[in-house]
């Protein structure tokens, strides 16, 4: 049932006119609210009291699926975070985190305080089952009910949101986390309120390295400085998962140095891409093919992209600025990535600058002269890669950090992936 069907229902129910209920419902819908929320809404607004439909279900949390409507659920909470949104014009403060019980956990989201923390036992009552990422998600809005719970409810899984960066995934939300600030930058942007400054960089741990955008900036974040970040959510960045930080995010220093893994986990290509996209990771495998592209390029000034023929795609004709690059075909044998070298690595590749690559072409009247003594250079040899894997509809791409010939051995590497694939999948080796 479509937004029309279901104004045309709730006009028909509450004598009112199906112009202004389709919109108060759309309003709704656009804010992800849940349509089931967005018609109590509705019929809040026009007197129509809560709902007719059918009394919630009570169900374990592993049983609640995407077509349900209205749950009863006995649950723990695991994490509780604190967000700021825009909805309908207006600022508007929700938590979420995540419930659980003996048979799964899901995600929520409270459109009011509740007044529950980490740890607690809850009867959830009359909670809107949405879909988000594909999943699931527990919707508390007015007509839910909360009743904390004498008897605790045991769960599998830790409570209170604390996590490694190497375990937090995009959606994460009240997540708690000991971090070291590697790279931090200050910014200016176009905001939902005009310019805004905000700090982005990079933070790791022992297990990984991630992106990180702190809304509104924390004067403790430092280069190396090490931190405890309470209430932080997760997005995905470029393929991979981004730490955020917002005016109701804690940030506390710690009394020891969190250390930080120098070293990249090292995979194979195809399982590197299984992950969906790492911000740092290390493969090796035979360089195919340098595709085109690649060699010498031309930039736009004002956003980077590459231009063909003098014409940016988004800024017209500009006067382009020179750069290099490579796009290098990795493949493994377990899969195929397209390694993306920038212009210090690539003029490592080239053997010499750019000034004299720039030379090369004006002597033989062609830039292609420059991609194709690359490919001369480099194709058939086995590289060991290692940079920010992101994967899309498009395919695999990881932006170098490091490129270098590989002096791995090829039977220990081997007997590595085997043992992983004994690991991973119980075979027997």
């Amino acid at each position: 049932m479509d937004v029309d069907d279901h104004a045309e229902e709730l006009a028909s129910d509450l004598g009112v006119d199906k112009a202004e209920v389709k919109q108060d419902l759309e309003n709704l819908v656009q804010y992800s609210v849940p349509i089931e929320e967005a018609k109590q809404s509705v019929r809040r607004k026009h007197g129509g009291g809560s709902s007719g439909g059918s009394a919630p279900t009570s169900k374990d949390v592993g049983d609640v699926t995407t077509g349900d409507g209205n749950v009863t659920v006995s649950v723990r909470v695991l994490s509780v975070g604190t967000r700021t949104i825009r909805y309908q014009g207006e600022d508007q403060t929700i938590r979420e985190g995540e419930l659980a019980d003996g048979t799964g956990r899901i995600s929520y989201t409270a459109w009011q305080d509740f007044g529950f923390e980490p740890g607690d036992s809850l009867t959830v009552g009359n909670a809107n089952v949405r879909e988000w990422d594909g999943a699931p998600e527990l919707n508390l809005g007015q007509s839910t009910t909360v009743a904390m719970s004498d008897e605790e409810v045991d769960v599998p899984y830790e409570v209170g949101g604390e996590a490694d960066l190497i375990d937090i995934d995009p959606g994460d939300r009240g997540r708690v986390l000991d971090v070291q600030v590697l790279e931090v930058e200050q910014k200016t942007i176009d905001g939902r309120d005009g310019e805004t400054t905000i700090l982005s960089g990079v933070v790791g741990d022992e297990t990984a390295k991630l992106p990180f955008t702190d809304w509104s900036p924390h004067p403790d974040i430092q280069p190396g400085a090490s931190l405890r970040l309470s209430d932080v959510y997760v997005r995905e960045f470029r393929g991979v998962p981004s730490v955020n930080l917002s005016e109701h995010t804690t940030v506390s220093e710690l009394d020891a140095d969190v250390e930080v893994a120098e070293e990249a986990p090292k995979m194979g290509v195809g399982e590197a891409v299984a992950t969906g996209g790492m911000f740092d990771v290390e493969v090796v495998g035979s360089l195919l093919a340098v595709r085109d592209g690649s060699g010498l390029i031309e930039r736009c000034p004002e956003c980077g992209r590459v231009v063909q023929n003098g014409q940016c795609r988004s800024h017209g004709e500009v006067d382009a600025e020179d750069d290099m690059r490579v796009k290098a075909i990795i493949d493994d044998g377990s899969g195929t990535l397209t390694a993306v070298l920038d212009r210090e690595l690539t003029e490592r590749v080239y053997g010499d600058d750019m000034d004299a690559a720039l030379d090369a072409a004006r002597e033989a009247m062609d830039r292609e002269v420059v991609a194709d003594d690359i490919r001369e250079e480099v194709v058939g040899r086995e590289f060991r890669v290692r940079g920010n894997l992101s994967v899309d509809e498009y395919g695999a791409n990881l932006d170098a950090t490091e490129f270098a010939e590989s002096d791995d051995d090829p039977a220990e590497r081997a007997r590595d992936a085997l043992q992983r694939l004994v690991g991973t999948q119980g075979v027997e080796a």
